[in-house]
This record gives structure tokens, C-alpha cells and sequence, in this order.
């Protein structure tokens, strides 16, 4: 199984940033994530 290429400190930071009114797709394009990737 392939590693992450971020660690656990970051992926945190990252889903605790995403503010209330936004969405989980608008988020994913602010920091260039895909939305697979983020439900993962």
C-alpha cells in the first residue's frame, strides 16, 4: 500500500481549517486537494 505524502499533523491542520459555511469541494479546491482524497 502506497504512503501518504502528508503527515497525520498535517491532514489535522487541514480538515480542522475547513470553515462551517464552506464545502467539502470548495475546500478541496482552496488547497488543492481532490474530494477523493479528502473523504479518504
Amino acid at each position: 500500500m502506497k504512503r501518504s505524502g502528508f503527515s497525520e499533523e498535517r491532514i489535522i491542520g487541514f480538515l480542522k481549517k475547513r470553515p462551517a459555511g464552506l464545502s467539502a469541494a470548495q475546500h478541496c479546491r482552496k488547497y488543492v486537494v481532490s474530494e477523493p482524497t479528502f473523504y479518504k
